[in-house]
Formats: C-alpha cells, sequence, structure tokens
C-alpha cells in the first residue's frame, strides 16, 4: 500500500503548479504529498528525489516531470503516473540552451549541454515495467508531440484524450482513477 505520493513539477515550474496543488488537496486526509522544488540542473534534481523515494511511494509527474517519474518508476520499481509527458526533454530543450529565467522560482540560471548529456543519460529506451506507468495524455498539447508519447508508453496503461492542452485539462476528473492506479485509499 501506498502511503506516500511525490509530485513532480515540469521544465521551469515549480512546486506551486497549479496541477500540483490541486492533487495536494484531493490527497490531503489519504496520505503523506511531497512536492519538492527542483533545481534546475537535472542531475541535482534527481539527486533530490531520489533522497525521497521509499519502498512505500509513488509519484505523479507532469511534462519534465514525466519524464523523471518514469525514469525514477523503472529504476526503484514505482508506480507513476506520467500527465502529457515529456518522452525525449534531452533533444526537446535543445532549442532552450543559454539563459533561463523561471519565474515561479524567480530564479536566474543557465541551460547548458552539460544538462541535456544529463538527460540522454536518464533516458529509458523502452519501459521495462510498462505496468507501473500510468500515462495521462491530451491530443491538443501545444508543447509536447503527443504523439511521441502515445508511441512510447503504448505497453502501458493509457488515458488518451482528443483535445486539451499542456495543462491537461479537467486534470481533476482523473483523481480517484489516479489513487487507484496509485493503491492509495
Amino acid at each position: 500500500m501506498v502511503s506516500k505520493v511525490i509530485y513532480i513539477h515540469g521544465f521551469n515550474s515549480s512546486e506551486k503548479s497549479f496541477k500540483a496543488q490541486q492533487l495536494g488537496e484531493y490527497f490531503k486526509d489519504r496520505c503523506e504529498y511531497l512536492v519538492p522544488r527542483l533545481h534546475y540542473d537535472p542531475r541535482v534534481a534527481m539527486l533530490q528525489l531520489e533522497s525521497m523515494i521509499d519502498d512505500e511511494c509513488a509519484l505523479v509527474g507532469s511534462s519534465l516531470g514525466g519524464f523523471f517519474a518514469t525514469y525514477l518508476s523503472q529504476t526503484f520499481n514505482l508506480r507513476a503516473v506520467v500527465v502529457n509527458p515529456a518522452v525525449r526533454p534531452d533533444k526537446l530543450l535543445w532549442d532552450y540552451l543559454g539563459p533561463q529565467y523561471n519565474p515561479y522560482q524567480e530564479l536566474n540560471y543557465e541551460l547548458t549541454i552539460e544538462h541535456m548529456s544529463a538527460l540522454q543519460r536518464m533516458y529509458i529506451a523502452k519501459p521495462s515495467m510498462p505496468s507501473n506507468l500510468l500515462l495521462l495524455q491530451q491530443t491538443a498539447d501545444e508543447v509536447l508531440p503527443y504523439q511521441e508519447a502515445v508511441n512510447y508508453y503504448r505497453d502501458c496503461p493509457s488515458i488518451i484524450e482528443f483535445g486539451g492542452d499542456h495543462s491537461f485539462v479537467g486534470f481533476e476528473r482523473h483523481f480517484s482513477r489516479i489513487a487507484n492506479y496509485l493503491k492509495i485509499k
């Protein structure tokens, strides 16, 4: 039985993301719910996340957080829900190399080739435990190519909705399904 959920936010986001707050409200009396403010360096972010992992936790990740959740799920044999996930952020973020500003963390930083290399090393070519991953994907995601996620997670349980956007419109409609999948009462 899962007693802790870690929500993993996306690129240039924070623990204050709307989805994280919504889901936290739903889980507040059901389990321990953690939303760490992730470092911009994926190596440091992964160390942050790995330090929180135990045998009774599950993950929910959105966008880049979905990529991190996939890596952690497959590495530590954990259940994870991925919401409009990034599949290959090492390729996707290439155009963003250089100065960045995260308005949610009020942070200026530099996105580097070393960060892309770290993301590439975290990439898992094919989930070895597909039953540990639930994909929530909307086809009108304006940020990430939805077909890439649908193809990558094809062997995983999936909920694919036509329309929507990158924020995953109507996310709250799936909270009880997320709780059931993660085995939270």
